[in-house]
C-alpha cells in the first residue's frame, strides 16, 4: 500500500472548519496526517473533526486568529495532542468588501487582523515549535487578489500582498533551522462564499480565465499538501499561484 505523502506527520490548518481550509485538512488527514482543524467556530471545528475521525487523528479546537494568547493555546492543544508539530497552514478570513470611499476604518481594520496579523502570530508560534525540531513546513493563504488589486478590496488586496512578504522574509529567516515557509495564491475558486456573488458577476470573472473555469477548492488543497510534503523538500519563500492561468 502507498504510504500518504504526509504519513505520520501532524498538522494545523486555520479557518479549518470549512471551505479551502476544510479541503486542505482532509487532504491531509487522507495522506497519513494526524490534523487539527481550527478555527473560530470551535464547535464547527469539532464537527469537522469529528467527521474525519473518531480515534484521535483529528481534533477541532476553537481559536482567534488575531490574539496572540489563543494561537499559542491552540498550537500547545495540538502538540500536546500529537506530540510535535510538522506543517502549519495560515487560512483563517475575513472579507468587508467596499469602495475605499464607503469603507469603514473598522473593517480595514478587521480584514488586515485577520489575515496578515493572524497569520504573522501563526507564524511566530509554528516556528517557535519547528525551530526546535530542525524541520516543519508553513504554508500562507495569500490570493491573486494581492497580486493585482480588486476593487473594492482595497482591505483584502493589503493584505494578501502583506502575506507574500510576511512569507518571503520569514522563510529567509528560517530556512537555516530547516523550517520551510511558502505561500499559495489561489484565484477564483468555488467556495461559499464566491457563489454567493451575483451571477453574472461570477461568469463575468470566469471568462476573465484561460482555463475558462472557476477552481475548486481541492485544487488548492493539492497544492497545499505539495508544500506540506517532502516533494518541495526545497523550496521556500516560493509563491503558488492557482488561478487557471489568470493574471500570468
Amino acid at each position: 500500500m502507498m504510504r500518504g505523502l504526509v504519513e505520520g506527520k501532524a498538522a494545523i490548518v486555520t479557518g479549518g472548519a470549512q471551505g479551502i481550509g476544510l479541503e486542505i485538512a482532509k487532504l491531509f488527514f487522507e495522506h497519513g496526517a494526524s490534523v487539527a482543524i481550527v478555527d473560530l467556530d470551535e464547535e464547527r471545528a469539532q464537527a469537522a473533526a469529528h467527521d474525519l475521525s473518531s480515534i484521535g487523528r483529528a481534533i477541532g479546537l476553537g481559536c482567534n486568529v488575531t490574539d496572540e494568547g489563543s494561537v499559542a493555546s491552540a498550537v500547545s492543544a495540538a502538540v500536546d495532542q500529537f506530540g510535535g508539530l510538522d506543517i502549519f497552514v495560515n487560512n483563517a478570513g475575513i472579507t468587508r468588501d467596499a469602495s475605499l470611499r464607503k469603507m469603514q476604518l473598522s473593517d480595514f481594520a478587521a480584514v488586515i487582523d485577520v489575515h496578515l496579523k493572524g497569520t504573522w502570530l501563526g507564524v511566530r508560534a509554528a516556528s517557535d515549535i519547528m525551530r526546535e525540531a530542525g524541520r516543519g513546513s508553513i504554508i500562507n493563504m495569500s490570493s491573486l487578489s494581492g497580486k493585482s488589486g480588486n476593487p473594492g478590496q482595497t482591505n483584502y488586496s493589503a493584505a494578501k500582498a502583506g502575506i507574500v512578504g510576511l512569507t518571503k522574509a520569514s522563510a529567509k529567516e528560517l530556512a537555516h533551522k530547516g523550517v520551510r515557509v511558502n505561500a499559495i495564491q489561489p484565484g477564483l475558486i468555488r467556495t461559499a462564499m464566491t457563489e454567493a456573488m451575483p451571477p453574472d458577476v461570477f461568469a463575468a470573472r470566469e471568462a476573465d480565465i484561460p482555463m475558462r473555469r472557476a477552481g475548486e477548492a481541492r485544487e488548492v488543497a493539492g497544492a497545499a499538501l505539495f508544500l506540506a510534503s517532502d516533494l518541495s523538500s526545497y523550496m521556500t519563500g516560493a509563491v503558488l499561484e492557482v488561478g487557471g492561468g489568470r493574471l500570468m
